[in-house]
């Protein structure tokens, strides 16, 4: 695709290009955060891209850098074959991006790996909380500032234990059972 995308996203978002290479065939663009869905859902909709697949979402700390985050996301078409990652800068000031979650459904648990391990919150996330660490857990693990030597008291839960098979019972079987019984 050699820079094709790229070419894209400068031509409809010239405005909010921060930066873009294409480095052994990885097309990356750097992106403002406030037009981050926009841009996502014309890469997604447009006939000319179909970037249909979100393969990831992760966040890079750049800990003596301002703006010291970037979040990372990588799509995939699986029509045209071609894969873009787009880069928004996070200040560590106002450490929010917002939310992906309507426009893929896989984003919402990235996001909530994103949140637990690095602190970076997503507005409009329908359930943004930890998803990898208990509720009680001081700190995001992953940034660079993180102790390592640092150990987390024990202490009693304040809530019970959550079962992820539970919870995928509740927000998936159930809201799929609803949305064949609206058909």
């Amino acid at each position: 695709m050699a820079k094709k995308l790229i070419k894209f996203v400068e031509k409809h978002f010239a405005d909010d290009v921060i930066d873009s290479h294409s480095r052994l065939g990885n097309d990356t663009v750097i992106i403002e955060k406030e037009r981050l869905p926009e841009i996502v859902e014309k890469l997604r909709d447009d006939e000319k891209t179909q970037m249909d697949f979100l393969r990831a979402i992760t966040c890079v700390d750049y800990l003596h850098r301002v703006p010291r985050f970037e979040v990372v996301y990588v799509l995939y078409s699986m029509e045209k074959k071609h894969m873009l990652t787009l880069r928004v800068v996070v200040d560590e000031q106002d450490c929010t991006v917002p939310t992906l979650s309507h426009l893929y459904g896989c984003a919402g648990w990235n996001e909530r790996e994103v949140y637990d391990m690095y602190g970076v919150e997503f507005d409009g996330h329908p359930d943004l909380r930890r998803v990898l660490l208990y509720e009680e857990f001081e700190g995001h693990p992953l940034r660079k500032d993180y102790d390592k030597q640092a150990s987390q008291p024990r202490i009693d839960l304040l809530s019970r234990e959550r079962d992820s098979v539970e919870e995928f019972n509740v927000f998936v079987k159930n809201k799929s059972a609803r949305g064949s019984r609206d058909n």
